[in-house]
Order: C-alpha cells, then sequence, then structure tokens
C-alpha cells in the first residue's frame, strides 16, 4: 500500500521509545494509521500535532500492515493549543472524527467541513466566532454516518412551519403545535440551525445539547466514548463564553 495525501493530524500516540502511531484524515481516502519514525523528537513533535495540515505518505508491504508514515508540515495551528477555548475545539474535533470514522472509507465531505471549521477557529479564536459551525458539523458528521437528523419537516403533521424541537427518539423535527404538552420531553431546535445566522446564547446551548444527544446515543458508545470527557469540558468553556 502507497499513499500520498494532504492530511489532517487526529491523534499521536507515542509506540517504542523514540516514534509515534499517528493517524490522519485525508480528503479522499478517509482516515489512516501510520508509524512515524522519530516522532518524538523535538523537530516532529510541533509537526504531530492535532489539527495540523501535513503532506502524508504512507507505505506498507500489505493492507494488514502498519504503514511507516513520514510527514512533511504543510500548515500550524500548534499556536492555539495556547488558547484555553480553541485548544478545548480542536482536541474534540480530533477526538470525535478519531473516534467515530472507520478506517480507509472516504469521507470528503466531513474533511472539507473539518478544515473549514479549523480555519474559522483560527481566524477567529472567540466561540461567537466558530461555535456554531462545530454544532454543524455535528450534524454533517451524524448524517455522512447514517444517523440524519430530518430539520426541515415536522415528524407528527409533515408541515415545515413553527419548528421548535427535535423528538430525541427519531431525530425529527416537531412543530411548536404538535408539540403541546410534551415539550419537556423533546430537544429544543435552535433558531440558526432552522434559519442560519450566527450561534449565540442559550440558541447556541440547545445546538449542543442537541448534537450532544445523538453522539452519545448512536455512535460514541462502549469503547468509543472516551472522547465525550472532551466534549464535557468543551461545552462548559462554550456555556461560560457566551453567557
Amino acid at each position: 500500500m502507497q499513499l500520498v495525501a494532504d492530511a489532517i493530524v487526529l491523534s499521536v500516540r507515542a509506540h517504542g521509545e523514540h516514534g509515534c502511531v499517528v493517524r490522519a484524515l485525508t480528503p479522499h481516502d478517509g482516515v489512516h494509521p501510520g508509524y512515524v519514525r522519530g516522532g518524538r523528537s523535538r523537530q516532529l513533535r510541533p509537526v504531530l500535532q492535532p489539527g495540523n495540515a501535513i503532506r502524508a505518505a504512507w507505505r506498507a508491504r500489505t493492507p494488514e500492515q502498519l504503514a511507516a508514515l513520514t510527514v512533511e508540515p504543510l500548515h500550524s495551528r500548534a499556536a492555539l493549543h495556547a488558547e484555553p477555548l480553541a485548544a478545548a475545539a480542536i482536541e474534540w474535533l480530533t477526538a470525535l472524527v478519531a473516534a467515530a470514522l472507520p478506517e480507509a472509507q472516504p469521507y470528503p465531505r466531513l474533511y472539507a467541513g473539518m478544515d473549514g471549521v479549523l480555519r474559522a477557529i483560527e481566524a477567529a479564536p472567540a466561540a461567537r466566532g466558530w461555535a456554531g459551525a462545530l454544532v454543524r458539523f455535528e450534524l454533517l458528521l451524524l448524517a455522512e454516518l447514517g444517523f440524519g437528523l430530518d430539520l426541515d419537516r415536522c415528524v407528527v403533521t409533515g408541515g415545515e412551519a413553527d419548528l421548535a424541537y427535535v423528538s430525541p427518539r427519531s431525530g425529527g423535527a416537531v412543530s411548536r403545535a404538535a408539540a403541546g404538552g410534551y415539550e419537556r420531553q423533546l430537544l429544543a431546535l435552535p433558531t440558526f440551525l432552522r434559519e442560519g445566522g450566527a450561534a449565540t446564547g442559550s440558541d447556541l446551548v440547545d445546538g449542543l445539547r442537541l448534537t450532544g444527544h445523538f453522539l452519545a446515543r448512536d455512535i460514541l458508545t462502549d469503547r468509543r466514548a472516551a472522547p465525550l470527557a472532551a466534549r464535557e469540558r468543551l461545552v462548559e468553556r462554550l456555556k461560560r463564553a457566551v453567557a
């Protein structure tokens, strides 16, 4: 197996005395792991930061073998790891993708979406500049993995007007009239997901609660649940930032 592609670093795990195993997301070939010789060296550690863009070359004799991976830096976001809120967002975003996606399956829309969120964080580290994009990315990931939500019409009436809630069971939108008496059992559908625009205040919190429910129920289960701790830390920071 030989593959050369631009990629986003997702995770880095020490392996042996000096090396590490890196998982990275490519635009057209999905997630690939590889062993980087000397990956823990002073020269390569800044390159192998989650969220960084790299030019990666994987080489292995057989598809079952862990590939040898060589990397070149394309774009560093290492400075963002010194910003607590931006660092928490990158930690969650990369951990989510690393845990959720199967290896070697193409997800070009997720690559583009992830790259977009990372660029938004870099351009405006304050939460108001990228938090809504993060929620939309979580919705995209759910859809790409077969757990998409239907937020365009009421799951009860079929109508498209006055959608205000989401069923935690079906993932379908519910209109205000159809929800009468059951509001507390439903998830709020925030305005920015219905009408576009920026996510602010309680609207953002509602969006995070909505996507968090389905991520925890349908994707980050059992052995893949570890990244949820990173999400909890990010959500608490976001609540304080937009309060």
